[in-house]
């Protein structure tokens, strides 16, 4: 029976990077970041509601919506947020809830790649969770030099979701992330090994399947 699993992570932890790595051995895919575009895209009841909650300033010139000036308010806005979210997360379900259950009646195993699964209280929503770990000071020299922040910024972002270490302790399994791409590659693989989602290589057997020969994405770790 199919089985549907929760990725999540820090910012900046390599969750972007398993999630393309999941990809490549078969896994569906249904990424909140792409559902919560979708929500507010041009035209959508969900950015008419932005634009009645934030002013005609959230949204651009060509009719997107700004997620840099929505971001920073509320970012600095604890009840901003949450107005946001009372907006976005219902439209954001749908469209998840819809693209898992097209997967899963597929027969496919489905990824549920949900970056504030643990903020948002949407494990008891998947079969287990999986996250991505590294530590907070590897978190925020990849924010300081991916995003060109200074530290006292990308203290700020990581410090704002739950810690990387509580989180760890709240998944079923975790990814080790504290090395290289290789490492993580492998880490991830053993994982799927253990949990018989793949099966070892044995280069005696013409059976056994390797997926040694996967390439890594060529995208940062996000």
């Amino acid at each position: 029976m199919p089985k549907v699993i929760g990725l999540t992570g820090g910012i900046a932890s390599g969750k972007s990077t398993v999630s393309e790595l999941l990809t490549a051995y078969g896994f569906k895919i249904v990424d909140a970041d792409i559902a919560s575009r979708k929500a507010v895209a041009k035209g959508t009841k969900g950015l008419e509601q932005v634009r009645e909650a934030f002013g005609d300033e959230a949204i651009q010139p060509d009719g997107e919506m700004d997620r840099q000036y929505v971001g920073d308010i509320v970012f600095n806005q604890p009840e901003k947020r949450i107005e946001l979210n009372n907006i976005v997360h219902p439209i954001v379900r749908q469209i998840m809830d819809e693209e898992k259950n097209e997967y899963l009646e597929q027969g496919h195993n489905v990824i549920m790649d949900i970056p504030l699964l643990f903020e948002n209280e949407l494990q008891d929503t998947v079969d287990e969770v999986w996250l991505v770990y590294t530590s907070e000071s590897i978190q925020i020299d990849r924010l300081m030099e991916r995003n060109d922040m200074s530290v006292e910024d990308a203290k700020a972002r990581v410090y704002s979701q739950i810690s990387i270490d509580k989180k760890s302790r709240m998944a079923d399994h975790v990814i080790d992330n504290l090395d290289s791409k290789l490492q993580l590659k492998q880490n991830l693989e053993k994982l799927l090994i253990d949990q018989g989602f793949i099966e070892a290589y044995d280069p005696e057997s013409d059976d056994a399947v390797s997926y040694t020969h996967l390439t890594l994405p060529t995208s940062d770790l996000v």
